[in-house]
């Protein structure tokens, strides 16, 4: 057995004894090109994704981990984008399973790295705008987290009039399984670094942007539900609104083609030149490359946008 595929069988076994009630963003695609994450508290690889320390929710509206996920550490890339790009997040159960969860909303924010670059941004006092918000799907039974518990990817389009310079995106899940009980929410966000060029001028209003914690509270309806069974779902979402130039989103529940091309790859040139860490040269296979070997993707369907 050659060293790389000897480090691959140990990546699988690692894998193993991670809880699959939870889960984690275990890469993300930019316009077609995809960026692994890292298993939570795995030795990390270059990425654009956070490295977050366990597959376990945020619990807590006053958490702060409700930042970046629990103990997120600062990625050493950063990806290029434009606005309107196209991001599709790929959520994984803690065993690299599909994502265990199928109830509650899927919320995208962003805030601008101020002064510095993503790679070197403390996240803490950010101050983050909302740019698209994803509940149920047509009927109001059945939520769009239900795509992914089904292998797909989340859906997210890039505000077309974005001003430039180096951004995190927030991706969040809400779990609302335990919702109709005080404090029983559980929060699932996730950083990732982009660097958005052009000459655009929209940026958000003070009015439109929150930190994190101290954008929600525990008995903001939403995350304390205890209707959330009851059917048609009636749902609010928490936070603030949706910024007004967001991209705007077809209302549809269609898949997408699972045939449009593709390029994968751990670490894309980046436009951060913070230095690699982690990882061997020689055998550039990480554990979240590991999990995506175990589960095939599934295709790809589209999130629709509530207001």
């Amino acid at each position: 057995m050659s060293y790389c595929s000897h480090q691959f069988s140990l990546s699988l076994l690692a894998l193993l004894p991670l809880v699959s009630a939870h889960g984690y963003v275990a890469q993300v695609a930019i316009d077609g090109t995809d960026y692994y994450g890292n298993v939570p508290n795995a030795n990390p690889v270059p990425s654009i994704v956070r490295q977050i320390n366990d597959v376990a929710p945020v619990k807590g509206a006053n958490n702060s981990y409700l930042n970046c996920g629990q103990d997120a550490q600062l990625a050493s890339l950063v990806a290029n984008a434009n606005p309107s790009s196209q991001l599709q997040f790929w959520w994984k159960g803690g065993d690299g399973s599909n994502w265990p969860h199928n109830i509650g909303p899927i919320m995208t924010y962003m805030a601008q790295c101020v002064n510095t670059t993503c790679d070197q941004y403390n996240s803490t006092n950010a101050e983050w705008f909302k740019i698209e918000e994803t509940g149920l799907q047509p009927g109001d039974m059945v939520w769009y987290q239900q795509n992914i518990m089904d292998g797909g990817p989340a859906n997210v389009t890039l505000p077309p009039t974005l001003a430039p310079g180096q951004y995190l995106v927030r991706h969040e899940i809400i779990a609302l399984h335990l919702a109709n009980e005080m404090g029983g929410a559980e929060f699932y966000p996730s950083c990732t670094q982009v660097n958005i060029q052009g000459d655009q001028s929209g940026v958000a209003p003070t009015s439109d942007e929150v930190t994190f914690p101290g954008g929600y509270s525990d008995d903001d309806p939403g995350i304390y539900d205890p209707t959330v069974f009851d059917t048609p779902v009636q749902y609010t979402f928490p936070g603030p609104p949706v910024v007004s130039f967001a991209a705007q989103v077809s209302n549809t529940s269609s898949p997408t083609s699972s045939n449009s091309s593709s390029t994968t790859t751990g670490a894309p040139v980046p436009s951060s030149t913070a230095s690699s860490s982690g990882g061997g040269a020689q055998c550039l296979v990480s554990t979240a490359q590991a999990a995506f070997a175990m589960y095939p993707r599934q295709p790809r369907s589209v999130s629709r946008v509530m207001r």
